[in-house]
């Protein structure tokens, strides 16, 4: 199982990262949301990312925070150690792309939505 952590998570269920939610769900993979919105997402309560919460067995970041915001979670998203980090369209940021790949991890700029559409995720 592909655990996906949701950086950017929203209770608003017209924003992409919500959708991705879904998708996750209906696709039977378990997906941990953080983000700075208070609220829930499919009955699961969004993690707050200033506390950098621990979540083990991660395999995927799914980012839906803007570039400017990312530079000060380098290190957390590190911590996670995931397999992969999704940069979804207009959260590319060609640093942290270069951070990860320097620590072993893959840095995709795809669409979350997209790859499990189309079975790739």
């Amino acid at each position: 199982m592909k655990k996906t952590v949701i950086i950017g998570a929203t209770p608003n269920p017209t924003r992409y990262a919500f959708l991705a939610a879904e998708r996750l769900t209906e696709n039977g993979m378990e997906f941990v949301p953080v983000g700075i919105k208070k609220g829930m997402v499919l009955g699961k309560e969004i993690q707050n990312l200033k506390q950098k919460p621990l979540v083990e067995g991660v395999h995927t970041i799914a980012l839906y925070i803007n570039p400017t915001h990312q530079p000060e979670w380098y290190d957390y998203f590190l911590s996670l150690k995931p397999k992969r980090v999704i940069f979804n369209p207009g959260t590319e940021n060609p640093e942290l792309e270069k951070l990860l790949e320097a620590n072993n991890i893959e840095a995709l700029e795809a669409c979350t939505l997209v790859l499990l559409a189309s079975h790739q995720f």
